[in-house]
C-alpha cells in the first residue's frame, strides 16, 4: 500500500475516534462542543497521531489501545493552535483554510475551547482501557511533559520572547524541538511504551521523532515564503510579518532546503535497528519532505 493510501486509512481511524469523544452537544453548554468542533474537524493533517499509529503498527502493538492517546495528542495539537492564533499570541485570521477559532466563536469561547481539549486530553487517556496500567502511566506522563513548560509551551514561550530579535541556530533548534518536536516526539513515544518497546526501541522511535520534527519545522518555514495560502489553509509570511527568526532568514531558502534533507535522513537512520518493518514511517518522511501543504 503506497504512503498516502496509509495516511488516509489512518486519518479515518482518526477521525471516528474523534467524533465519538466529541458526542456531547445537546448539552445546556454545548456552543464549547460547536466551538471545540469547529477547530478539531476543520481539517490538518493529523500527523502526530499518524505518527504514533505506525509506531504502533510497526512494533506490533494493538491500535486499538492507542488510538485514545492517539486522539488526545491531536486534541492537545489543536488547542495549541486555537490559542496560538489569538489576538495576545500571533493574532491570525485563518487556519486551515477557515477562519480561526476566535473569529468565529470570540475570544473568550476560543480560549475555553482550547481549554477544554486539554482537558479533554486527559480525561481520554487516563480512562483509557490497556492491559497495563504502568505503560498507561507512562504514556499519560509523557503526553504531560510534552505539552507542558518543559515541552510545547515552554517553545511557545521562547517564540514570544523572541520577536523582534535576531536569535541564534542553538536557540532556534531549542524553540522548534520544544514548540514543534515536544508533541511529535511524543507520539512516537507514546506509541512505543504501549506497544512494550524496549529502551532501545524507545530511543531510536524518539531519534527519529526529534529530527522529523526538525525536517518538518524547516519546511514550515520554507513554506511561509514560498508556498501558495490556498494551499497551505493559513497566510503566507506571517513569520516575517510578525518579526519572527526562521531557519530561511537565518540560513536562505537554498540552505534551508537542505536542512530539510539532512534532517529527514538523520530521521530515517534512527530506524535502521528495525530493519523493514520502519518502512511505512520512512515513506512518511520522505511523503513530508516533499510537502506543499
Amino acid at each position: 500500500m503506497e504512503i498516502q493510501d496509509i495516511i488516509k486509512e489512518k486519518i479515518e481511524i482518526i477521525n471516528s475516534g474523534l467524533f465519538e469523544y466529541m458526542k456531547h452537544q445537546d448539552l445546556l453548554q454545548g456552543s464549547i462542543f460547536d466551538a471545540m468542533s469547529y477547530s478539531l474537524f476543520a481539517g490538518g493533517k493529523r500527523l502526530r497521531p499518524i505518527i504514533m499509529l505506525l509506531v504502533c503498527d510497526m512494533l506490533g502493538g494493538n491500535e486499538k489501545e492507542a488510538l485514545p492517546f492517539a486522539c488526545a495528542l491531536e486534541m492537545i495539537h489543536t488547542y495549541s493552535l486555537i490559542h496560538d492564533d489569538l489576538p495576545a499570541m500571533d493574532n491570525d485570521d485563518l487556519r486551515r483554510g477557515k477562519p480561526t477559532n476566535h473569529k468565529v466563536f470570540g475570544e473568550a469561547l476560543a480560549i475555553l475551547a482550547g481549554d477544554s481539549l486539554l482537558n479533554m486530553a486527559f480525561e481520554i487517556t487516563s480512562s483509557a482501557e490497556t492491559k497495563a496500567p504502568k505503560k498507561t502511566l507512562r504514556a499519560i506522563k509523557e503526553l504531560s511533559r510534552a505539552s507542558g513548560a518543559l515541552g510545547m509551551i515552554g517553545g511557545q514561550v521562547i517564540d514570544i520572547e523572541s520577536e523582534n530579535k535576531e536569535i541564534s541556530h542553538d536557540v532556534l533548534l531549542k524553540l522548534h524541538s520544544l514548540k514543534t518536536g515536544a508533541i511529535i516526539r511524543a507520539a512516537g513515544i507514546i506509541g512505543a511504551v504501549l506497544s512494550g518497546a524496549s529502551e532501545e526501541e524507545i530511543k531510536a522511535v524518539d531519534g527519529f521523532c526529534l529530527n522529523l520534527g526538525l525536517a518538518f519545522q524547516i519546511q514550515d518555514d520554507i513554506l511561509d515564503v514560498s508556498g501558495n495560502e490556498e494551499t497551505l489553509g493559513k497566510p503566507i509570511g506571517s513569520d516575517i510579518e510578525n518579526h519572527k527568526t526562521t531557519f530561511v532568514t537565518l540560513f536562505g531558502l537554498e540552505k534551508a532546503k537542505e536542512e530539510v534533507g539532512l534532517y529527514t535522513e538523520k530521521a530515517v537512520s534512527s530506524l535502521s535497528i528495525f530493519k523493514d518493518k520502519a518502512k511505512n514511517l520512512i515513506s512518511l518522511a520522505y511523503y513530508l519532505i516533499n510537502r506543499s501543504f
